[in-house]
């Protein structure tokens, strides 16, 4: 056996335990560190050419490995832009440069200028929804941008939709052609009157004048104008300019035995509604299925419009779909970025870079990219955060470990230098 060949071999096993002990110290630091991956050390034998009649030592390796897919815990935050993932997926963030990272550290605010940043100053990246829809690509990052949530200006809602269900009395006297409001002249006379409001492209009321004009058995005439256009509070005939036409009309048809509608002319496929094109505004479609002619005073029942007045962006919220929305004051959510994940085929080879994130490598695989919920990309938490995957009294029981590991392999060489110096003495 060489003394020598003793020496280094306990040397290297020195050194083994020495790199296993730096990793179980980065592990216990990060004990608390949201989104941190456990690191731990394996070690593989390195065996020299032996002959019959002495035993040649080897030595030790190392090699470091991150538990990069194990799945940590979570805890629960009253903040909305933590942000947590089950599964396999990473969040992607940039450091302002060109370069693109994973990491599972969510724990993000608004900066000074509106970006969503980490505790590690690294930026969220997302895909800005644009008319509806994000251009996302399934292997890179073309498209992304960091996420800002201030760059948003004052929202109005216009009216789109609405229920308008009424009843109309069975017993009203018919009104004669040419006298009705769908006539528009000065001597126009109608059943019964109501009025609705709606909100045009820039956030304005519009006041619509409803008008239900009985003109024959089970017959009525719905005639719909714009209240700004009335001669006057008291005598609105005509709207405008005398002859012309509502913004809409429609014939109402009712069932004899029963008093509930039975038609709406003219005929729609999405239902029994009445379309208004409100001034400056977009087309409001009123569902008035429910509306009946009973032995019963004209009522309107349940009037709903949507739309809403200009309002700020007061914060906002992630869905579960990785869909990122702006909550203005009054009520309205309006999609702003959706938030993709990103997975690689073997994503403990990534390689971890200092801020808690990772960098794809040749033995992780490429980069996959998709959305929260789908295939292989786990689950997006909101007010989340994942826990590290550190078990401290592991890592302290790997300590004990290796300090005795350490010390036996110091004896080692210990003895191979008492060794040494016998054979230096036979020279004296």
């Amino acid at each position: 056996m060489s003394i020598s060949g003793m020496m280094r071999t306990s040397a290297s096993g020195m050194a083994a335990q020495s790199s296993r002990l730096g990793t179980v110290s980065d592990n216990i630091a990060n004990a608390s560190t949201h989104g941190y991956k456990r690191a731990f050390t394996e070690f593989s034998t390195i065996v020299l050419e032996t002959g019959k009649s002495a035993y040649v030592p080897g030595s030790v390796d190392t090699t470091v490995r991150y538990g990069i897919s194990q799945q940590g815990g979570f805890d629960y935050t009253t903040s909305p832009t933590d942000l947590a993932v089950s599964g396999n997926g990473f969040l992607l963030v940039t450091d302002g440069s060109d370069a693109t990272y994973l990491t599972r550290a969510g724990s993000f605010v608004k900066d000074d200028q509106g970006y969503l940043v980490n505790a590690a100053g690294f930026k969220l990246l997302g895909y800005p929804i644009v008319n509806g829809s994000t251009a996302a690509a399934s292997n890179g990052t073309a498209g992304m941008e960091e996420v800002n949530i201030s760059a948003m200006s004052l929202e109005a809602t216009p009216s789109t939709l609405g229920t308008y269900h009424a009843n109309v009395p069975i017993d009203a006297t018919a009104v004669a052609a040419g006298n009705r409001p769908s006539d528009n002249l000065a001597t126009s006379a109608y059943s019964a009157k109501a009025s609705i409001t709606a909100i045009d492209n820039v956030g304005r009321e519009v006041t619509l004048d409803v008008y239900y004009t009985k003109t024959g058995t089970n017959t009525w005439e719905v005639s719909v104008f714009n209240a700004a256009d009335a001669a006057s509070s008291t005598a609105p005939f005509p709207y405008g300019a005398s002859g012309s036409s509502p913004l809409s009309e429609t014939t109402l048809t009712f069932n004899a035995s029963t008093g509930q509608l039975a038609s709406v002319a003219p005929t729609n496929p999405a239902g029994l509604v009445i379309s208004i094109p409100v001034p400056n505004g977009q087309t409001l479609t009123l569902n008035i299925a429910n509306t009946s002619e009973l032995a019963e005073d004209f009522q309107v029942l349940t009037p709903t419009i949507n739309g809403n007045s200009p309002s700020a962006v007061e914060g906002v919220e992630f869905n579960k779909d990785g869909t990122l929305y702006a909550v203005y004051g009054n009520g309205a959510r309006v999609g702003i970025f959706r938030i993709p994940l990103a997975t690689v085929p073997s994503p403990d080879n990534l390689t971890p870079q200092a801020g808690n994130v990772y960098t794809v490598s040749a033995d992780s695989g490429n980069l996959q990219v998709g959305f929260p919920g789908t295939s292989v990309f786990g689950e997006l938490r909101s007010s989340q955060l994942e826990k590290s995957t550190v078990d401290t009294a592991t890592e302290l029981t790997t300590m004990i470990e290796s300090q005795f590991a350490f010390t036996a392999n110091s004896k080692v060489f210990q003895t191979g230098g008492e060794l040494m110096e016998v054979l230096v003495n036979l020279k004296r």
